[in-house]
């Protein structure tokens, strides 16, 4: 009797052990994400370093995009939203290190970031790995949704291949000699490669490409190559605080025939920029160039929270922020990446900038970019981008490079 008894609690316990893991921790029934009443969201950004003005930046819009497109509830489909924020320093392994936390310890549904292309790359991997759906801004690099593309990464970013179709639009043309200038990096080799395929489609010529030390504060030798080569453009992919403006005008590049373009920057660095009034380029967000209410309630509610208007990366974190919203009022809640992947592979969106749409090929948000000249501008310190027309979602659109 005693070895009845025995084998009957046991198998008691056995069912028990057997019927806790069908449901989950906490009484999920299947599916991750299906019965959990938090939504919780990491967010990856640079909030240190040479690119955390980016960070902030981004901060600032995911908090704001969560709240609009909540209308100030802070939850969806009746489930709270928390939203964790790390720091990567705007280096790989931390980046990696803190993405590691938020999927092992907080158990994120989603992952948000990087201010850097490399500490993206350091992390897309682990989306896969951990099937978690991660948003990438507002980090560039063609690669993360091209060589390095897995099921799980969408991007609210503009990749490269977007922002040198827009700088090719405004200056190449049949004969055009192009030099370029860009960090040694993942976002400079192949901001430099996406422009080199756009202005050779337009009949233009890259002669020379000179990459320089993302975090240099020197680049005389560097400009120096780039006058010998007797370009008839100069164009510049550059991000971080280091910029080489102030040299390039130093160097009186103009003056010798080379005229600059490039990506107009965030404020900080516009007013950098000064030697370059009348450069025509483009630009990813200033806060007057987009027409719609997004924006209009973008820059009234920053402008009472933070004394200031929304910078160049604000818009794309509260993009990323809608996408979250949108793609979860379409599943009821429902987190899990399955789910969210066949929701979200073609799903268009509002945002400050416009719609965008997600292209199911390789999960890359269509989006519209801005046509722009520098000019001067009564009451303000900097050169300011004036709309020349806004290029659309389908003249900027990148090529497929997940093959």
């Amino acid at each position: 009797m005693k070895t009845g008894r025995v084998i009957s609690l046991l198998f008691v316990m056995l069912f028990i052990a057997a019927f806790t893991a069908a449901c989950g921790d906490g009484g999920e029934a299947s599916g991750e994400g299906e019965g959990k009443e938090t939504i919780k969201v990491g967010v990856l950004a640079s909030l240190t370093g040479a690119l955390e003005a980016y960070g902030e930046q981004t901060k600032r819009g995911f908090e704001l995009g969560i709240e609009y497109a909540t209308d100030g509830t802070m939850e969806v489909a009746g489930k709270k939203i928390e939203v964790i924020y790390e720091d990567t320093e705007t280096d790989p392994k931390v980046a990696r290190q803190k993405a590691l936390g938020l999927l092992e310890e907080e158990n994120v549904d989603f992952l948000v970031g990087s201010s850097s292309s490399g500490d993206t790359l350091a992390v897309t991997p682990l989306a896969k790995e951990y099937e978690t759906i991660m948003i990438v801004e507002p980090a560039v690099a063609d690669s993360i949704t091209g060589s390095e593309y897995n099921d799980y990464i969408f991007r609210t970013a503009r990749n490269s291949s977007q922002d040198a179709a827009a700088a090719a639009a405004a200056i190449a043309d049949k004969g055009v000699k192009i030099a370029a200038l860009a960090p040694d990096s993942a976002f400079g080799r192949d901001g430099v490669a996406a422009f080199e395929k756009a202005v050779t489609d337009l009949s233009a010529k890259i002669i020379h490409e000179e990459y320089a030390d993302p975090s240099a504060t020197d680049f005389t030798a560097n400009i120096q190559k780039i006058i010998d080569a007797d370009p008839d453009y100069l164009f510049v992919v550059w991000a971080g605080a280091n910029t080489p403006w102030n040299q390039i005008a130093d160097m009186k590049l103009q003056d010798r025939g080379i005229d600059i373009t490039t990506g107009a920057p965030d404020i900080a660095a516009l007013s950098t920029m000064k030697p370059l009034v009348g450069m025509k380029g483009f630009t990813v967000y200033y806060h007057t160039l987009p027409d719609n209410k997004i924006n209009d309630w973008l820059v009234k509610e920053h402008k009472e929270r933070y004394g200031e208007v929304p910078d160049l990366f604000t818009p794309g974190g509260m993009s990323a922020a809608i996408a979250i919203v949108e793609a979860l009022k379409k599943t009821e809640g429902n987190a899990s990446a399955d789910k969210l992947i066949t929701t979200m592979e073609g799903m268009s969106f509002d945002t400050p900038k416009g719609e965008m749409t997600f292209r199911p090929e390789d999960h890359q948000a269509l989006q519209s970019l801005y046509a722009i000249t520098l000019k001067n501008k009564e009451g303000y310190d900097y050169p300011v981008p004036v709309l020349e027309r806004v290029l659309t979602p389908e003249e900027t659109a990148p090529p497929i490079k997940n093959d």
